[in-house]
C-alpha cells in the first residue's frame, strides 16, 4: 500500500447504504451520536477505491473529547473475516457520520493507522441534504510550525466521488424505482436534477467568494495552489464578447423559444378544440333529452284519448237504464190512479 498522499477517493454505493443503515439502526435505540466504522478497499496508483465497510462499536464523552472508546478486538475479528471472503480488500481507512471534523479525530486516525499505511477518513452525511455529495474525504499530513515547536498532524481535504460498477448501478436503479414518486414525470425529475446542480454550483461559487474575501482581508494566508486552480477555472470560462459566440447563443436561444412557442400554440388549439367538442356534445345530449320528453308526452296523451270514450259509453248506458226505470214507475202510478 503506497504511503504517498491520494489524489482522489472513490466511494461505492454499498458503502453509503451500509453507513446509513448503521446510523439509523442506532438512532432507533435513542443514540443520536455519530457512528464509526472501517473502510475496506484497495489502492489504484494515486486513487483509493472504497468497496465496502463494516461498523465498529464506538463511544465517546461529549463533555471530554479526550475520552473515547473503540473496540479493537471486534475490528480485528471483522477484518480477518472480510479478508477470508475477499483477500483483495484491505483496510484503507475509517468513516464517521460527522457532520464535521471532531477534535479527537486525529487520535482515532492514528489508531486506525496501526492497521494500514496512510489511512483515509471519510465523513458521510447520513441525513438528507439537497445540495452536494454526502461524502468528504481527508488524509493526515504533518503540520510544520515556523516557531520551532514540534510538528503536529492535521487533516488535508482530498477530492471524493461516487463510483459504481455495472452490477451496482443496476441495484441502485432498482432501489430508486421504489423510492421515486410514480406520479412525477421524467421532465419534472430532469428539471429537479438541473436545479440541484445549479444550487450546488452556487454553493461552490459562494465558497470561492468567501475564501478570496478572507485572503484579501488577510484573515487567511495566500495559498498559491488554490490560486492556480482558480486561474485555470477563469481561463476555461468562455469569452462572451466574441461575435461568433453571441450569434450562436442567440440562434440557439431563438430555436428553443420557437419550440416553446409552438408547443404553447398547439396546446391552446387542442384545448379550444376540446372545449368546442364538449359544447357540441352537450347540445346533442340536450336535444336527445328534449325529443325523448316529447315522445313520452305524446304517448301519454294518446293513452288518455283512448280511455275517455269507454267511460262515456258506460255513462250513457247507465243513464238509459235509469230512464227506463222512471218510465215504468210512471205507468204503474197511472194504473193505480184509474183503479
Amino acid at each position: 500500500m503506497p504511503t504517498k498522499a491520494p489524489n482522489r477517493v472513490v466511494v461505492h454505493p454499498i458503502v453509503l447504504l451500509s453507513v446509513v443503515d448503521h446510523f439509523h439502526r442506532l438512532s432507533k435505540t435513542g443514540n443520536e451520536k455519530r457512528v464509526v466504522g472501517i473502510l475496506l478497499g484497495s489502492w489504484r496508483k494515486d486513487t483509493v477505491d472504497i468497496a465496502t465497510s463494516f461498523a465498529v462499536p464506538f463511544d465517546e464523552d461529549e463533555r471530554d473529547p479526550t475520552v473515547w472508546f473503540l473496540d479493537h478486538d471486534y475490528l480485528e475479528n471483522m477484518a480477518a473475516m472480510f479478508r477470508k471472503v475477499n483477500s483483495r480488500e484491505r483496510i484503507v481507512g475509517w468513516y464517521h457520520t460527522g457532520p464535521k471534523l471532531h477534535w479527537n479525530d486525529i487520535f482515532i486516525h492514528e489508531l486506525v493507522g496501526k492497521y494500514c499505511n496512510n489511512p483515509i477518513l471519510v465523513i458521510v452525511g447520513a441525513k438528507v441534504q439537497d445540495v452536494g455529495l454526502p461524502t468528504d474525504a481527508y488524509y493526515a499530513v504533518e503540520d510544520v510550525h515556523d516557531d520551532g515547536t514540534p510538528t503536529t498532524k492535521t487533516f488535508e481535504h482530498v477530492a471524493s466521488e461516487i463510483g459504481a460498477e455495472e452490477s451496482e448501478e443496476v441495484g441502485v436503479e432498482h432501489l430508486l424505482r421504489d423510492i421515486q414518486d410514480k406520479t412525477v414525470g421524467t421532465l419534472s425529475q430532469h428539471i429537479t436534477a438541473q436545479l440541484q446542480a445549479l444550487q450546488g454550483l452556487a454553493t461552490h461559487l459562494e465558497g470561492i467568494r468567501d475564501y478570496l474575501a478572507k485572503v484579501a482581508s488577510k484573515e487567511l494566508p495566500i495559498n498559491h495552489t488554490i490560486l492556480y486552480h482558480l486561474q485555470d477555472i477563469f481561463n476555461l470560462l468562455p469569452n462572451l464578447k466574441l461575435e461568433q459566440f453571441t450569434t450562436s447563443f442567440a440562434v440557439k436561444t431563438n430555436d428553443q423559444m420557437l419550440v416553446i412557442y409552438l408547443a404553447s400554440l398547439i396546446r391552446s388549439v387542442i384545448a379550444l378544440h376540446n372545449l368546442i367538442s364538449n359544447k357540441i356534445a352537450n347540445r346533442e345530449a340536450e336535444k336527445q333529452e328534449g325529443k325523448a320528453g316529447k315522445r313520452e308526452g305524446e304517448t301519454g296523451k294518446e293513452g288518455g284519448d283512448k280511455k275517455a270514450p269507454q267511460g262515456g259509453d258506460k255513462d250513457k248506458k247507465e243513464g238509459g237504464d235509469k230512464k227506463e226505470g222512471s218510465d215504468k214507475d210512471s205507468i204503474a202510478a197511472k194504473g193505480s190512479a184509474k183503479k
